[in-house]
């Protein structure tokens, strides 16, 4: 007997990538529990797989970063209450210094669907009921026509895991300009929002301020204490963009609309997404 669970939840987070560097990534969780039933003619009761493997996966990665524990270049150690994680990239170098609840290591020199499921299966297996033979997990990204981009961001002011420096999302952009839809501003926003780390401005220290990472010539540095902790993070400039906001998605689409009237004349509408099917719309007007 097979019970099924589609769309069972969605893993915001992001990953370091030895080719792109630091990206965010959405992907939804599907689930097959194959067994026999129990006493009470279930496999598993469907309440209890949402609960217990939903569990599971937002307290293991979910708005975390994960590393490839195996790749050659990646670097992980600890400097007292500070997980320390180092990876040279095609991008450049990208540090991290956090708590051990901002990261996850993937058992695997690249990460990929495979490697999280293959992580996954080894932390809710334990956790299942012994009528469980086998459990399949299936991580898919969310189908889209339009553009999108991945960004990598952190939200100190945030009471949940998103204060975590380094989690992102797979995000949907819609641009419209008097009204309608325009595939050149939506373009041009996805490419340069592609693979980004978006820093808010008041994050941004010097370099003889960092405390656990070394500093770059050609890098900027973040830090900043928040309810989980303290967080560092240094990048390369050319994969950051820092703004004048916080990087909620609420600042981020009224941040690109702004830009946009800046620019040029028009009314603009931003229906930026914060991974799937949740975000926020803004608004500006330049035409007044």
């Amino acid at each position: 007997m097979i019970l099924f669970v589609r769309d069972l939840t969605v893993i915001d987070f992001s990953y370091l990538c030895a080719k792109r560097g630091v990206l965010g990534e959405s992907w939804i969780v599907d689930v097959e529990l194959h067994g026999d039933l129990d006493d009470t003619s279930m496999v598993f009761d469907f309440a209890k797989v949402k609960k217990v493997i939903k569990q599971i996966i937002d307290s293991t990665i979910d708005h975390k970063l994960a590393y490839p524990a195996l790749h050659p270049s990646l670097h992980a150690n600890q400097d007292g209450e500070q997980h320390i994680i180092r990876m040279e990239t095609a991008r450049g170098r990208i540090q991290v210094a956090s708590p051990s609840q901002g990261h996850v290591a993937i058992a695997a020199e690249h990460i990929n669907e495979q490697a999280v499921v293959d992580f996954l299966l080894g932390q809710i297996k334990p956790a299942l009921p012994v009528n469980v033979g086998q459990l399949v997990i299936q991580l898919r990204p969310e189908k889209m026509s339009g553009f999108y981009y991945h960004y990598t961001h952190g939200l100190k002011k945030h009471d949940g895991n998103c204060q975590r420096i380094a989690h992102g999302h797979r995000s949907l952009i819609e641009i419209f300009q008097n009204n309608m839809l325009n595939p050149r501003l939506n373009k041009s926003w996805a490419e340069r929002w592609e693979d980004i780390y978006l820093a808010s401005a008041e994050d941004q220290i010097q370099s003889d301020q960092l405390r656990f990472l070394e500093p770059s010539s050609d890098s900027f540095a973040f830090a900043y204490r928040s309810g989980q902790g303290y967080f560092e993070i240094v990048l390369p400039m050319a994969i950051c963009e820092i703004v004048p906001c916080d990087t909620t998605v609420e600042c981020l689409a009224q941040y690109i609309a702004d830009t946009l009237a800046a620019q040029e004349v028009g009314r603009y509408k931003v229906v930026a997404y914060e991974g799937i099917g949740k975000g926020a719309i803004g608004f500006a007007d330049s035409s007044l």
